[in-house]
């Protein structure tokens, strides 16, 4: 076995992250990496092996790891039930510049959004520091229109499109994961067209759909096509089905439990990340979303939702850049707060969707 991407380890500091499982192969995996560190000049002293229970917790400990950064380079090993597999990830040694940029990126126009919000000024000026700060600004959008109604009818969408993509989409994952049934291959490859299939086709049919309906001007059609499943949530579900391991399911069996007992006790509660990053998607997606509420409420203006108030409260007060970028910080920081508490479930669902 060739260690790439390392002409000379030594000095480096190594940690290898190897899993349990399957521990026939695991070990040969590891004493082949051994070997090519210390035929890259890597001392065993400067070689630590940390043991995990499966595979699916590999990347979890491996960043854990890059985060303490007492290592210079970060190994995963693991091992698929069919064949091997070996992975090396140089986490510790990513490029700190690179993160700057993209920190540096995102981070100074919401900066600028949030110091101009507080500025005193009805256009843009060359003092970004604002003197002094005006915090009345944020009371005059709640004066000036009717944040709190619009907040309201925002959350409603949110929350309930949420609750249908979660309550739509598990049972649908757990049945192209766990069940073997006749279809189901076709089933996924029907999601899967669903997934590639563009918004704008389905735009016109279903408004005509919903106009017949006489339900145009209600929150109404942007709620109730979450509740018969999302394809990407579907498919994400899917994935982190597949990794946890069939014994659960097999043990519930034995005791009688169902299918629908062993999806609620079993697979739901080991599939909190997962469930939490696709509630996650659904709810930002919702609150952020402006052509489906200007589409459908665009003329009811007691329905509108905060994305749609907002582009108009930018056609009110076009030159008032300090009102408009308090509305903008207001609208920004629920989901912010929303991201920040639910950031470890979250992360932890993307890293851990797909892998085996």
């Amino acid at each position: 076995m060739e260690l790439q991407g390392t002409a000379n380890g030594a000095g480096c500091r190594f940690a290898i992250v190897v899993s349990r499982f399957n521990h026939e192969v695991t070990d040969g995996l590891l004493r082949g990496a051994r070997g090519a560190l210390a035929d890259a000049g890597v001392a065993d002293d400067d070689i630590t092996t940390v043991w995990v229970p499966g595979a699916f917790e590999l990347p979890v400990t491996a960043r854990k790891l890059a985060e303490s950064k007492r290592f210079d380079a970060i190994i995963t090993l693991g091992c698929l039930i069919k064949g091997e597999t070996m992975h090396f990830e140089y986490i510790a040694g990513a490029s700190t510049q690179g993160i700057m940029d993209v920190a540096t990126t995102t981070g100074v126009p919401v900066l600028f959004g949030v110091l101009t919000a507080m500025t005193d000024a009805q256009a843009l000026s060359p003092k970004l520091w604002p003197n002094p700060f005006r915090w009345s600004n944020f009371h005059d959008v709640f004066t000036n229109t009717s944040m709190v109604r619009y907040a309201g009818n925002t959350m409603l969408y949110a929350g309930l499109s949420t609750i249908g993509v979660l309550v739509s989409s598990i049972p649908v994952a757990y049945a192209l994961a766990r069940l073997r049934w006749r279809g189901r291959n076709l089933a996924l490859i029907i999601v899967l067209a669903a997934m590639m299939l563009p918004s704008q086709v389905t735009v016109v049919p279903q408004y005509v759909m919903f106009a017949k309906l006489h339900l145009v001007g209600h929150l109404a059609p942007l709620i109730v096509p979450n509740f018969f499943g999302d394809a990407f949530s579907i498919f994400l579900l899917r994935q982190f089905f597949l990794t946890i391991p069939e014994e659960y399911a097999d043990s519930a069996r034995c005791d009688g439990a169902g299918e629908w007992r062993i999806l609620l006790k079993v697979v739901v509660p080991l599939s909190r990340p997962a469930i939490a990053a696709v509630g996650l998607f659904s709810f930002l997606y919702a609150w952020n979303d402006f052509f489906g509420p200007l589409l459908y409420v665009g003329e009811a203006k007691g329905n509108w939702t905060l994305s749609v108030a907002l582009a108009n409260f930018r056609t009110l007060y076009h030159v008032q850049w300090n009102l408009t970028m308090a509305a903008t910080v207001l609208f920004m920081l629920p989901v912010i707060v929303l991201f920040f508490a639910a950031q470890k479930a979250f992360v932890q669902g993307v890293t851990l969707t797909g892998v085996k």
